[in-house]
Protein backbone atom coordinates (compact mmCIF):
# COMPACT_ATOMS: atom_id res chain seq x y z
CA UNK A 1 0.00 0.00 0.00
CA UNK A 2 1.19 3.65 -0.61
CA UNK A 3 2.63 5.36 2.37
CA UNK A 4 0.04 7.79 2.39
CA UNK A 5 -3.25 6.14 1.53
CA UNK A 6 -6.38 7.65 3.43
CA UNK A 7 -4.08 10.84 3.94
CA UNK A 8 -6.14 14.38 2.98
CA UNK A 9 -3.12 16.60 2.80
CA UNK A 10 -3.29 20.42 2.41
CA UNK A 11 -0.21 21.75 0.37
CA UNK A 12 0.28 25.79 0.78
CA UNK A 13 0.98 27.94 -3.09
CA UNK A 14 0.71 24.51 -4.23
CA UNK A 15 0.25 26.01 -7.91
CA UNK A 16 4.01 25.97 -8.70
CA UNK A 17 7.27 25.37 -7.94
CA UNK A 18 8.47 23.22 -4.81
CA UNK A 19 4.78 23.29 -3.14
CA UNK A 20 3.53 22.17 -6.92
CA UNK A 21 5.98 19.41 -6.69
CA UNK A 22 5.04 18.34 -2.97
CA UNK A 23 1.35 18.16 -3.92
CA UNK A 24 2.25 15.78 -6.40
CA UNK A 25 4.49 13.41 -5.14
CA UNK A 26 1.70 12.83 -1.86
CA UNK A 27 -0.80 12.09 -4.55
CA UNK A 28 1.76 9.45 -5.92
CA UNK A 29 2.16 8.11 -2.43
CA UNK A 30 -1.46 7.58 -2.35
CA UNK A 31 -3.04 11.11 -0.55
CA UNK A 32 -5.95 13.15 -1.72
CA UNK A 33 -4.78 16.85 -2.03
CA UNK A 34 -5.84 20.36 -0.97
CA UNK A 35 -4.42 22.66 -3.79
CA UNK A 36 -3.98 25.85 -1.90
CA UNK A 37 -3.14 29.07 -4.56
CA UNK A 38 -3.45 32.88 -4.80
CA UNK A 39 -3.23 33.71 -8.19
CA UNK A 40 -2.25 30.89 -10.45
CA UNK A 41 -5.68 29.72 -11.02
CA UNK A 42 -4.48 27.99 -14.36
CA UNK A 43 -1.60 26.21 -13.03
CA UNK A 44 -3.42 24.77 -10.12
CA UNK A 45 -6.69 23.59 -12.40
CA UNK A 46 -3.22 21.98 -14.41
CA UNK A 47 -1.67 20.35 -10.90
CA UNK A 48 -5.11 19.19 -10.04
CA UNK A 49 -5.55 17.04 -13.75
CA UNK A 50 -2.36 15.73 -12.77
CA UNK A 51 -3.46 14.69 -9.46
CA UNK A 52 -6.54 13.20 -10.96
CA UNK A 53 -5.03 10.88 -13.20
CA UNK A 54 -3.37 9.53 -10.61
CA UNK A 55 -6.37 8.13 -9.37
CA UNK A 56 -6.16 10.19 -6.58
CA UNK A 57 -8.53 13.48 -5.18
CA UNK A 58 -7.45 16.96 -5.81
CA UNK A 59 -9.66 19.92 -4.53
CA UNK A 60 -8.50 23.44 -5.20
CA UNK A 61 -8.39 25.74 -2.34
CA UNK A 62 -7.73 30.02 -3.38
CA UNK A 63 -7.42 31.84 -0.40
CA UNK A 64 -4.96 34.17 0.90
CA UNK A 65 -2.89 32.69 3.37
CA UNK A 66 -1.74 36.30 4.61
CA UNK A 67 -5.51 36.84 5.36
CA UNK A 68 -6.12 35.06 8.93
CA UNK A 69 -10.14 35.77 8.13
CA UNK A 70 -9.60 34.27 5.07
CA UNK A 71 -7.44 31.54 6.44
CA UNK A 72 -10.22 30.08 8.94
CA UNK A 73 -13.24 30.59 6.86
CA UNK A 74 -11.99 28.23 3.97
CA UNK A 75 -10.17 25.56 6.51
CA UNK A 76 -13.78 25.49 7.91
CA UNK A 77 -15.40 24.73 4.32
CA UNK A 78 -12.66 22.47 3.62
CA UNK A 79 -13.95 20.67 6.81
CA UNK A 80 -17.18 20.67 6.32
CA UNK A 81 -17.03 19.86 3.03
CA UNK A 82 -14.31 17.18 2.28
CA UNK A 83 -13.00 15.94 5.59
CA UNK A 84 -10.01 16.65 8.02
CA UNK A 85 -6.85 17.03 7.02
CA UNK A 86 -4.30 14.98 8.42
CA UNK A 87 -0.68 16.66 6.97
CA UNK A 88 0.15 20.01 6.43
CA UNK A 89 2.83 21.52 4.57
CA UNK A 90 2.96 24.88 5.05
CA UNK A 91 4.92 26.41 1.82
CA UNK A 92 3.51 29.58 0.78
CA UNK A 93 5.78 32.43 0.21
CA UNK A 94 7.26 35.42 -1.51
CA UNK A 95 10.21 37.80 -1.86
CA UNK A 96 10.31 41.55 -1.81
CA UNK A 97 14.26 41.76 -2.44
CA UNK A 98 15.61 45.44 -1.45
CA UNK A 99 19.18 45.91 0.82
CA UNK A 100 17.71 47.21 4.38
CA UNK A 101 18.43 50.66 4.78
CA UNK A 102 16.05 50.95 1.05
CA UNK A 103 13.78 48.76 2.40
CA UNK A 104 9.53 49.78 3.02
CA UNK A 105 7.69 49.16 5.55
CA UNK A 106 5.50 46.99 3.14
CA UNK A 107 8.14 45.17 1.52
CA UNK A 108 8.89 44.06 5.62
CA UNK A 109 5.23 43.56 6.40
CA UNK A 110 4.38 41.27 2.85
CA UNK A 111 7.07 39.13 3.83
CA UNK A 112 6.48 38.63 7.17
CA UNK A 113 2.64 38.16 6.82
CA UNK A 114 2.91 35.54 4.07
CA UNK A 115 6.15 33.40 5.02
CA UNK A 116 5.99 33.84 8.70
CA UNK A 117 2.36 34.93 9.69
CA UNK A 118 0.33 32.20 7.29
CA UNK A 119 2.34 29.84 9.26
CA UNK A 120 0.34 30.26 12.46
CA UNK A 121 -2.83 31.65 10.65
CA UNK A 122 -2.68 28.18 8.92
CA UNK A 123 -1.93 25.29 11.27
CA UNK A 124 -3.96 27.13 13.89
CA UNK A 125 -7.23 26.40 11.59
CA UNK A 126 -5.81 23.12 11.01
CA UNK A 127 -4.64 21.91 14.44
CA UNK A 128 -7.86 20.73 16.36
CA UNK A 129 -8.76 18.21 13.25
CA UNK A 130 -5.71 16.54 14.29
CA UNK A 131 -6.00 16.73 17.69
CA UNK A 132 -9.15 15.33 17.75
CA UNK A 133 -7.52 12.10 15.58
CA UNK A 134 -4.72 11.78 17.19
CA UNK A 135 -2.50 11.86 14.74
CA UNK A 136 -0.85 14.94 12.08
CA UNK A 137 1.83 15.71 10.31
CA UNK A 138 3.08 19.36 10.00
CA UNK A 139 6.28 20.36 7.73
CA UNK A 140 7.06 23.90 7.44
CA UNK A 141 8.92 24.84 4.64
CA UNK A 142 12.08 27.49 5.66
CA UNK A 143 14.93 28.27 3.91
CA UNK A 144 19.12 27.59 3.95
CA UNK A 145 18.88 32.12 3.99
CA UNK A 146 17.60 31.52 7.86
CA UNK A 147 21.16 29.88 8.89
CA UNK A 148 23.64 32.09 6.14
CA UNK A 149 21.43 35.35 5.87
CA UNK A 150 21.28 36.45 2.22
CA UNK A 151 22.67 40.51 1.70
CA UNK A 152 19.16 42.35 0.05
CA UNK A 153 16.85 39.33 2.17
CA UNK A 154 16.63 40.67 5.87
CA UNK A 155 12.68 40.36 5.60
CA UNK A 156 12.77 36.76 4.59
CA UNK A 157 15.53 35.71 6.52
CA UNK A 158 13.74 36.91 9.55
CA UNK A 159 10.58 35.10 8.17
CA UNK A 160 12.11 31.81 7.65
CA UNK A 161 14.03 31.97 10.70
CA UNK A 162 10.82 32.73 12.59
CA UNK A 163 9.53 29.37 11.61
CA UNK A 164 12.26 27.41 13.17
CA UNK A 165 11.49 28.91 16.14
CA UNK A 166 7.25 27.93 16.12
CA UNK A 167 8.67 24.61 14.84
CA UNK A 168 10.47 23.33 17.26
CA UNK A 169 7.86 24.80 20.24
CA UNK A 170 4.87 23.80 18.54
CA UNK A 171 6.30 20.38 18.43
CA UNK A 172 6.64 20.40 21.99
CA UNK A 173 3.22 21.14 23.03
CA UNK A 174 1.52 18.56 20.42
CA UNK A 175 3.64 15.52 20.77
CA UNK A 176 1.13 13.89 23.17
CA UNK A 177 -0.96 13.90 20.79
CA UNK A 178 0.70 11.59 17.63
CA UNK A 179 1.71 15.04 16.01
CA UNK A 180 4.93 15.68 14.07
CA UNK A 181 6.34 19.07 13.38
CA UNK A 182 9.46 19.39 11.56
CA UNK A 183 11.01 22.08 9.27
CA UNK A 184 12.35 21.40 5.63
CA UNK A 185 14.88 24.05 4.73
CA UNK A 186 15.79 24.19 1.04
CA UNK A 187 19.17 25.62 -0.87
CA UNK A 188 19.13 26.84 -4.21
CA UNK A 189 16.18 24.82 -6.00
CA UNK A 190 15.59 25.62 -9.43
CA UNK A 191 11.79 27.26 -9.37
CA UNK A 192 10.39 30.34 -11.22
CA UNK A 193 11.48 32.44 -8.46
CA UNK A 194 15.21 31.37 -8.98
CA UNK A 195 14.69 31.45 -12.71
CA UNK A 196 14.35 35.48 -12.77
CA UNK A 197 17.81 35.72 -11.33
CA UNK A 198 20.27 37.10 -13.84
CA UNK A 199 22.91 34.25 -14.74
CA UNK A 200 25.50 35.99 -13.08
CA UNK A 201 23.97 35.49 -9.67
CA UNK A 202 22.53 32.16 -10.27
CA UNK A 203 26.56 31.05 -11.37
CA UNK A 204 27.64 32.70 -8.18
CA UNK A 205 25.14 30.39 -6.02
CA UNK A 206 26.46 27.06 -7.99
CA UNK A 207 29.80 27.90 -7.34
CA UNK A 208 29.29 27.54 -3.51
CA UNK A 209 27.78 24.02 -3.92
CA UNK A 210 30.11 21.39 -3.58
CA UNK A 211 27.50 19.08 -5.70
CA UNK A 212 27.93 22.05 -8.36
CA UNK A 213 23.98 22.06 -9.38
CA UNK A 214 20.70 23.27 -8.25
CA UNK A 215 18.21 20.91 -6.54
CA UNK A 216 15.09 20.29 -8.15
CA UNK A 217 11.61 20.54 -6.63
CA UNK A 218 10.95 17.19 -6.62
CA UNK A 219 13.96 16.48 -4.63
CA UNK A 220 12.72 18.36 -1.88
CA UNK A 221 9.23 16.63 -2.50
CA UNK A 222 10.94 13.38 -1.87
CA UNK A 223 11.99 14.36 1.85
CA UNK A 224 8.75 16.14 2.67
CA UNK A 225 6.69 13.01 1.66
CA UNK A 226 8.82 10.51 3.78
CA UNK A 227 8.21 13.14 6.67
CA UNK A 228 4.59 12.95 6.21
CA UNK A 229 4.87 8.98 6.39
CA UNK A 230 4.72 6.21 8.95
CA UNK A 231 8.05 6.20 8.18
CA UNK A 232 9.04 9.28 10.18
CA UNK A 233 6.91 8.52 13.33
CA UNK A 234 9.89 9.22 15.53
CA UNK A 235 10.95 12.55 14.03
CA UNK A 236 9.70 15.92 15.45
CA UNK A 237 11.03 19.29 15.83
CA UNK A 238 14.02 18.46 13.73
CA UNK A 239 15.41 20.93 10.85
CA UNK A 240 16.34 18.97 7.75
CA UNK A 241 18.68 20.68 5.09
CA UNK A 242 18.49 19.79 1.31
CA UNK A 243 21.14 21.98 -0.41
CA UNK A 244 23.42 20.09 -1.94
CA UNK A 245 26.43 20.67 1.10
CA UNK A 246 26.07 24.36 0.76
CA UNK A 247 25.24 24.63 4.39
CA UNK A 248 26.46 21.79 6.47
CA UNK A 249 25.19 21.04 10.37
Amino acid sequence: MAELEGKLALVTGASRGIGRAIAYEFAKEGADVIINFRGSEDKAKELAQEIEKLGKKAYLAKFDVSDFEEVKKNIKKIEDNIGNINILVNNAGITRDTLFLRMKEDDWDKVLKTNLYSVFYVTQAVLPMMMKERWGRIINISSVVAFTGNPGQTNYAAAKAGIIGFTKALALEVAGRNITVNVVAPGYIETDMTANLPDKVKNAFIEGIPLKRPGTPEEVAYLVSFLASQKANYITGCVFHINGGLYRT
